[in-house]
């Protein structure tokens, strides 16, 4: 395969903004019996899952959050790869 090598190009990095990527996503994990609310688009649904295993648990009332955000890199302007318009 013969591709082309550019040794000095810019490049960007941000949150992902294609179309159909995911924002981000939230999830608690309790940090006595490592239960966890699994994985949501929002913060809602974990924090009422804390509070619900909180109130059957009392001693499980500590937790850790977990947000996963996603990224992408992208070509700079003055990158030869980088579409016009972009």
């Amino acid at each position: 395969m013969i591709g082309t090598i550019i040794m000095f190009a810019d490049w960007t990095i941000g949150p992902d903004a294609e179309p159909g990527a995911s924002g981000p996503v939230y999830e608690l994990e309790c940090t006595t019996c490592s239960d966890t609310s699994g994985p949501h688009e929002g913060k809602a649904g974990p924090e009422n899952w804390a509070l619900r295993h909180t109130a059957r648990s009392h001693t499980h009332a500590g937790f850790r959050a977990i947000v996963t955000s996603f990224v992408r890199v992208t070509p700079a302007p003055g990158n030869p790869l980088r579409k016009e318009g972009s």
